[in-house]
């Protein structure tokens, strides 16, 4: 099906032309009616092509979509199962977030490396509602937080807040990993990216993965990172994260994380214990001796790099952080007036220098509910930044690690059943039609 319009200039009425089975019928339009007459043959136009898929995808479509061939050939390379398990890394300074894929030797390898397009706020974790952070920490992710319906193209859900932000009293809600290439607190990919995270975390589940973990760092943990950011308000809890980081780093496993005395705790065990309370103080626990025996050796690596760093200039500027719950409350209390139609500045109010507007900056307009198409996305494998050297394990380090026990605080922080995320700011189906 294909229409023509046919008008007569500096008359009232138009022709609205449309071509069907080789016949032409020909209908007044008065110019007034024009958009609608538009809009009723675009409409006729998507559902005849959407039959074809040449035009939009349908949900079914978007959610079942296969990865490329490319990586599916990668991932049978490395010694994977296509339905294998899955976990993602987040890096906000370096606009990057990683999936990884377990290997038939229990092990996990990255698979494929994603630019963020878009994430909002600083550096730093979320405090409260409306604060634009996009959160950091450690979070898990079940089949009930994938969102096929998303109008973010295809999404998935955190898990924000979480027992450890919970014990803060941190607030907020569908904070995200979606399409659309637009933020207000979420981590926003282009659609082409999304289309395979998605696909990545879709095939584990059809394996049996019950959920998978999403670290989010400000920053690859390196010794010359973390020697820059030393004076940083937000760097004990970035301490508190390097070590479920560096545990990563030299078992190739997602770490068991549990929460107590307020603080994330790592494949530790608790011997007879049937929870454990976030906010209450840590019970007797342990820790495999293969890992602890690793991770001392590999903090003694890391500090001799530390103290190096601590004495070198680095040439690399610093990235804005937020400063504490001060800041984050200024910028929800902005939001919260925007929202209502004040008059407020462009950008939110700021305790320290506001973010320049480069490539993976966080986003400092106003989302849109409708993403332009984008640009595709290569997918790349990318080498993480080198780092200290790394201890190796014995062949049994994955059999000791140790396995998630009842917690039932920990076990809030994966919502068996998500509301469908409604759209920040709504369009109208002609807009949206449109492109406007």
């Amino acid at each position: 099906m294909r229409d023509k319009l046919i008008a007569a200039k500096n008359l009232p009425f138009c022709y609205f032309r449309i071509f069907w089975s080789n016949s032409y019928v020909f209908l007044p339009v008065n110019l007034m009616k024009l958009r609608t007459a538009i809009f009723a043959s675009l409409i006729a136009t998507v559902a005849l092509a959407g039959c074809q898929g040449s035009v939009f995808d349908g949900v079914e479509a978007k959610a079942e979509r296969e990865l490329p061939s490319k990586v599916l050939a990668k991932i049978k390379a490395k010694g994977m199962n296509k339905t294998s398990p899955v976990m993602a890394r987040i890096f906000k300074e370096e606009g990057v977030l990683e999936v990884w894929k377990q290997k038939t030797n229990g092990r996990y390898d990255m698979v494929a490396s994603y630019e963020i397009c878009k994430w909002s706020g600083k550096l730093g974790p979320k405090f409260v509602e409306g604060d634009r952070q996009a959160p950091e920490g450690f979070y898990s992710v079940s089949a009930a937080q994938m969102n096929p319906n998303s109008q973010y193209y295809l999404s998935f859900n955190l898990g924000f807040p979480n027992a450890y932000d919970r014990a803060h009293g941190r607030t907020g809600q569908h904070l995200m990993v979606h399409g659309a290439c637009s933020s207000a607190g979420c981590y926003s990919m282009t659609d082409e990216s999304m289309s395979e995270i998605y696909a990545f975390g879709r095939d584990a589940f059809k394996g049996g993965q019950r959920d998978f973990q999403v670290q989010a760092f400000p920053f690859r943990m390196t010794a010359a990172n973390m020697a820059r950011y030393k004076s940083d308000p937000n760097y004990e809890f970035w301490i508190m994260l390097k070590e479920g980081y560096d545990q990563f780093e030299i078992t190739k496993v997602p770490p068991k994380v549990d929460v107590c005395g307020k603080r994330y705790v790592f494949n530790q065990n608790f011997p007879g214990q049937q929870g454990i309370s976030a906010s209450a103080a840590c019970p007797p626990m342990s820790q495999p001796d293969s890992i602890q025996s690793a991770y001392s050796s590999y903090q003694k690596t890391y500090d001799a790099a530390f103290s190096t760093a601590l004495n070198k200039s680095s040439k690399k500027n610093l990235a804005p952080s937020i400063m504490g719950i001060q800041e984050a409350k200024l910028v929800s209390d902005w939001s919260a007036r925007r929202a209502r139609g004040e008059k407020v500045s462009r950008t939110p109010p700021s305790l320290s220098p506001a973010s320049s507007e480069t490539p993976g900056a966080p986003d400092t307009a106003a989302p849109t509910a409708i993403a332009q198409t984008p640009a595709p996305a290569t997918t790349t494998v990318a080498t993480t930044a080198p780092v200290a050297a790394q201890p190796e394990l014995d062949q049994n380090v994955t059999a000791s690690l140790p396995v998630p026990a009842s917690n039932p605080v920990a076990a809030e922080t994966t919502p068996q059943a998500l509301p469908v995320v409604p759209s920040p700011e709504k369009k109208s189906l002609w807009n949206r039609m449109t492109g406007q």
